[in-house]
């Protein structure tokens, strides 16, 4: 019988307000419960995947509704690290995209933030584990959180688990003296599945990426440049066995154009063109594609299958509000069918 999956990562608070003021005259802003990992755990859990979410939260009772809310999505919040002050929290309009000005972070010295080398037993936390996963937006907050990270990716390695990670690159995020690509090659070695995009692996891990292929923005020549950037990964980093891409750009007015690749065992899978003339929501689309990977890889389907799913579970997150996807896996397999 397989064990967990074991999301670790940041919990944040995404407050999101109408603008224009409205969020004052109103009195009212919505407020998310995301990061990046508990998006993926939160999908998983809903797929019927055995998973655990692992943070640091401060001992409030704030973060017991936060657990008790996260437990009623069947995810077990039980290796949860209840130190520090203060839960992370980020502003972003409705409609905004993460990626772009329009995010604040108000997340300085966060419980996680603030985690120290030697703080989390791995042993134990890792216990009924298969998977652990995890992303760049961790190491991009500071070096003990660099050394939090490579503790749990080797203590994983070492036991065998399987190790996945998000090539999420906020530049931001990015403020303690260091770059990318002078940490995360510290962390790409204890992984076996290497998520993110040709420009993300460039930034992150320093993979060369031509400077022009995006002028063009060709299928076929972006599919080849995935090929070459996955192979380069696989190279540098031998326990990298399944490398995936993604490839999301806009389209005229609010619409998108998306599509997905899957190297593993030397040949490249791809989804089809996925398109639509409007999305409602840009946020955790990265995830649900990670959760959809996860899910076929940790249920060992054809490679194939594999993308197909991730990349129709990532669009189809695109045409939600908030964090998190509702979508039940029946559904996104029958939107594969049409």
């Amino acid at each position: 019988m397989k064990g967990t999956v074991f999301c670790f990562g940041e919990l944040l608070l995404r407050m999101s307000p109408v603008l224009n003021r409205e969020w004052i005259r109103t009195n009212s802003m919505p407020v998310y419960i995301g990061g990046a990992e508990l998006n993926v755990a939160t999908a998983l859990a809903r797929w019927g995947l055995p998973t655990q979410y692992s943070t640091a939260l401060p001992d409030n009772y704030l973060s017991k509704e936060i657990c008790d809310e996260i437990n009623t999505k069947k995810i077990d919040t039980s290796t949860v690290n209840f130190s520090g002050s203060r839960v992370g929290v980020y502003y972003l309009p409705q409609g905004a995209d993460l990626k772009n000005a329009g995010v604040i972070y108000d997340r300085a010295y966060s419980s996680f933030g603030s985690l120290q080398p030697g703080m989390i037993d791995w042993d134990e936390v890792l216990k009924d584990a298969t998977w652990f996963h995890f992303s760049a937006i961790s190491p991009a907050l500071n070096e003990n959180v660099v050394a939090v990270c490579k503790e749990g990716a080797a203590a994983a390695a070492a036991k065998g688990i399987t190790v996945s990670i998000d090539l999420n690159y906020r530049a931001k995020l990015w403020q303690y003296g260091k770059k990318p690509v002078e940490i995360m090659p510290e962390l790409a070695p204890y992984c076996d599945v290497i998520m993110g995009n040709i420009w993300a692996a460039n930034s992150l891990l320093g993979i060369p990426v031509d400077p022009n292929i995006h002028i063009e923005n060709k299928k076929e020549e972006l599919l080849q440049h995935a090929i070459t950037t996955s192979e380069t990964i696989q190279k540098q980093y031998p326990k990298c066995k399944v490398v995936a891409n993604t490839f999301r750009f806009d389209q005229g007015d609010g619409g998108i154009l998306y599509y997905a690749a899957l190297y593993t065992g030397g040949k490249l899978y791809h989804s089809a063109e996925l398109t639509a003339a409007k999305i409602i929501d840009k946020v955790g689309s990265g995830d649900c594609f990670m959760a959809g990977l996860i899910y076929g890889l940790y249920n060992e389907q054809p490679a194939q299958q594999v993308i197909d799913v991730a990349a129709q579970a990532a669009f189809g997150k695109l045409m939600e509000k908030g964090d998190a996807t509702n979508q039940e896996m029946s559904a996104i397999l029958a939107q594969l069918k049409k």
